[in-house]
């Protein structure tokens, strides 16, 4: 018997919502980061880790997380020539990585999944920043709009063979009717209600980016900074079970 159709908005299929939150760990020492992942313990499978920490030791600690079982999401939004975006992501699938991001320029797309093929690791196209409005993408040389620019570069995500795909939960759901059911949907911006936005200009609750087709949802300073952040990280989770239940 075949398996029942599913609506395009739900994404890719995720048993334990556990595995559907991300924790950055945007903190500015190896010794935060080891503080926050004994704090979390088991709450948390999947963590992400971007520059700050990559520049203060994060590789190795990555590396180390990924063999005890933890999920990372090595966030280095590569853009340069092929060759060179191609030998970086080489030595990253050998680290045991399960995602990694890459600008979503159609080259860089195209030689990140070829240097990746096999090793299992799941490239991410960044299509725009959460951090930018129409202002700034108009002051960076776009004639479209975030929206519209986001909904371009998801095609070629899907052009190139992508795993999945970077924006904002505000445009989750026009991308997961480009993209299908099976590409991973990561978005950032995740507030949950009565949070401080920060920087974030396109954002909005974890039920709601779930509602839209999120696959996953990266949330960062919501959790390290809150005062109890294992009870936050556990709060979203239960959102997150929630949001897939109603589907």
């Amino acid at each position: 018997m075949s398996a029942p159709s599913r609506n395009l908005s739900t994404g890719p299929a995720i048993a334990d919502p556990r595995d559907r939150l991300i924790v950055g760990l945007d903190v500015p020492t190896l010794k935060d980061a080891e503080a926050m992942v004994a704090m979390l313990g088991d709450t948390v499978s999947f963590y992400k880790i971007g520059y700050q920490l990559v520049f203060a030791g994060g590789l190795s600690f990555a590396k180390d997380l990924a063999a005890s079982g933890k999920s990372i999401f090595l966030d280095m939004k590569l853009h340069d020539i092929d060759n060179t975006v191609a030998k970086g992501v080489e030595n990253i699938a050998q680290m045991g990585m399960t995602m990694l991001t890459v600008h979503a320029y159609p080259k860089v797309m195209r030689a990140a999944v070829d240097a990746a093929k096999g090793s299992g690791l799941c490239i991410l196209g960044v299509t725009v920043l959460t951090s930018m409005d129409e202002a700034d993408t108009k002051e960076a040389g776009y004639a479209l709009s975030p929206a519209d620019l986001v909904s371009r570069r998801a095609q070629q995500a899907v052009d190139a063979g992508m795993g999945g795909i970077v924006c904002s939960p505000a445009e989750a759901e026009a991308v997961r009717a480009i993209v299908g059911p099976d590409m991973a949907l990561v978005t950032p911006g995740i507030r949950p209600l009565g949070a401080d936005a920060g920087d974030q200009k396109r954002i909005t609750t974890p039920a709601d980016a779930i509602r839209a087709g999120s696959s996953h949802l990266v949330v960062a300073r919501p959790i390290i900074k809150a005062d109890d952040p294992k009870a936050t990280a556990s709060a979203i989770i239960a959102e997150i079970a929630a949001a897939n239940r109603q589907h």
